[in-house]
């Protein structure tokens, strides 16, 4: 006896495409959600790759001159931990003097007058008591003081975490020695990869270049110009712009607001606006017209997605994603999109380049029948 179904079609087991969304959707969750949960881990190691894949290529020389793979090795460890201790001196040197700086603001009374100040100001605008109070709690030495603490608990939770990526740098080091076989063992069977991680170191490199050489050149034009202006503690606010340089679009903003807040109470509006027209002309034309075009050449990431990129993987994992966002998010779009042959499209709007539709197939000739074609010589004859 046979089954009814023996000789009737086989039944469709692909997903529809709104199931197959909602499924990659969910996959995205989980495995945010497990990044979320372990970002104290996460956020170290993915800056100790990013810290050795920028110093991989001092091993290049070494290896053309014939010098053992441990010397390499030891070169980019090396490199490593320079950058390491310079970011750990540039974040002590920026908390102890802003501390200090809130410390003798407190003692002077400075802040205390210009909150009364500002709280006069506003009722004078039609603001009520309460909502001018508000608006001046930013300038309450509490407040400050309390700023400063916290800025000491991020110094020593950010030191505790270089501690951790000084061992994960090593480790990575010797491996990374190792994955420089990769081309010449697997280049045939899994050249399209291998080509796709390149790409990938390629485009944090050049990110990081640039973001660190204008970042630089910031630093020493706002910290020049604070230092003339007479705002208290210009290096701090170098240092600052220096840093916040690494995070897209917003970070002007964030390192304009602590000395425009500090000129306000040394110097009263004049030299708030000063700070800001100095900001304004260097630190928009440079970080916003200038750096955009490089670093979208060096990454091909869009600007909205660079924005967007930067809320999210701060979501994520915390502080460390707003410098890290850029890399998290071509390694993202890596491994998601640029394996599919169907996600040109996607590529396209991330801001990729070479991101571009195969050109149409030609059509097949269609086949004349043999008689027809007898029948067309016939009547040319």
């Amino acid at each position: 006896m046979t089954s009814s179904t023996a000789h009737g079609p086989a039944p469709d087991r692909t997903f529809s495409p709104s199931l197959r969304v909602l499924l990659v959707l969910a996959a995205t969750v989980v495995a945010l959600a497990g990044v979320f949960f372990i970002r104290d881990v996460f956020g170290p190691v993915a800056l100790a790759i990013v810290i050795v894949i920028i110093c991989e290529p001092f091993r290049r020389p070494l290896d053309r001159r014939g010098w053992p793979a441990w010397a390499g090795t030891t070169a980019v460890i090396v490199l490593a931990y320079l950058i390491l201790l310079a970011m750990a001196a540039l974040l002590w040197l920026a908390g102890t003097q802003f501390a200090r700086l809130i410390g003798d603001l407190v003692s002077e009374g400075g802040l205390a007058g210009t909150a009364d100040d500002v709280v006069s100001w506003l009722q004078t605008l039609g603001l009520d008591e309460e909502a001018s109070a508000a608006a001046a709690s930013v300038l309450d030495p509490d407040t400050l003081i309390g700023i400063a603490q916290s800025l000491g608990s991020t110094v020593l939770s950010v030191a505790t975490a270089l501690f951790f990526v000084c061992a994960y740098i090593i480790f990575l080091a010797v491996d990374a020695s190792r994955y420089r076989q990769a081309p010449a063992l697997f280049g045939a069977t899994k050249g399209e990869v291998l080509e796709r991680i390149a790409r990938l170191n390629t485009g944090i490199r050049r990110y990081y270049v640039v973001n660190a050489a204008f970042g630089a050149v910031v630093a020493i034009i706002d910290g020049l110009a604070l230092w003339w202006m007479g705002v208290p503690a210009p290096v701090v606010w170098a240092i600052l712009a220096f840093v916040t340089n690494f995070i897209p679009n917003i970070g002007f903003v964030l390192g304009l607001i602590p000395p425009a807040i500090l000129a306000f109470v040394v110097g009263g509006w004049p030299l708030l606006l000063g700070v800001i027209a100095v900001y304004c002309v260097v630190n928009v034309v440079l970080q916003v017209l200038v750096q955009p075009k490089f670093v979208s050449d060096a990454v091909d990431l869009s600007l909205t997605l660079s924005f967007l990129s930067v809320i999210f993987w701060t979501f994520i994992i915390g502080p460390l994603g707003a410098i890290l966002s850029i890399p998290l998010t071509l390694l993202a779009r890596a491994l998601v999109l640029e394996g599919d042959p169907g996600s040109v499209w996607l590529r396209w709007l991330s801001g990729d380049r070479t991101a571009v539709p195969a050109p149409p197939a030609p059509a097949a000739p269609v086949a004349v029948p043999a008689r027809r074609r007898k029948r067309h010589l016939g009547r040319r004859a």
